[in-house]
């Protein structure tokens, strides 16, 4: 297996499962993951929230961790990387406001590189209009924005992912054995026991 480079992408309370889980996993199996935010640099930190389902209409919110950054956003360039993860939570909110950001999805989509996002990830998939056609998987209060791109929403329990070209995508941490698990077979990636 060749080592890839992948970068990721996330923010101020972006979920911290959904940053740190596929930050780690990734690296620990031999990739280079660079993790960066707009208006930050490596050695920043960003604030991570946890959600987490207890029963209610939705999912609850609290402090997570500090999570530190180890590149600058604006040193990264597409021609740089193999792939692109989206974190999930809060932070593609605001993140898809961001034209570069916007810039950096539609040039992975463009290049035909894997593109990972999990839960509100798909916010930025949908307002970077690379989802047309596209089956996509997304927390389920984004599915009208999933729809609204042209994607047809994957309606999959949550601790399911589904893959559809470059795109591996899920509705929320729990998925993440199975999301990170396509992820890896979309990269090539090959774990023998």
């Amino acid at each position: 297996m060749a080592a890839k480079k992948i970068l990721l992408l996330t923010g101020d309370f972006a979920e911290d499962y959904e940053t740190m889980v596929p930050f780690q996993a990734l690296t620990m199996v031999g990739h280079t993951v660079h993790a960066v935010c707009p208006g930050k640099k490596a050695g920043d930190t960003v604030k991570t929230a946890i959600h987490d389902f207890e029963g209610d209409q939705t999912y609850t919110e609290k402090p997570g961790h500090l999570f530190a950054l180890n590149a600058a956003f604006d040193e990264v360039g597409v021609g740089d990387y193999d792939a692109l993860v989206v974190a999930g939570g809060r932070a593609p909110e605001y993140l898809r406001l961001n034209p570069r950001v916007i810039e950096l999805v539609q040039q992975f989509a463009a290049a035909n590189k894997p593109i990972a996002a999990v839960c509100h990830g798909a916010q930025l998939l949908a307002a970077a209009d690379v989802i047309r056609g596209k089956r996509i998987a997304a927390y389920p209060a984004c599915a009208p924005e999933v729809r609204m791109a042209g994607a047809e929403y994957a309606e999959i329990p949550v601790d399911q992912a589904v893959t559809d070209g470059i795109f591996v995508t899920a509705p929320a941490w729990p998925a993440h054995p199975q999301w990170l698990a396509q992820f890896l077979q979309r990269l090539g990636t090959e774990i023998k026991l």
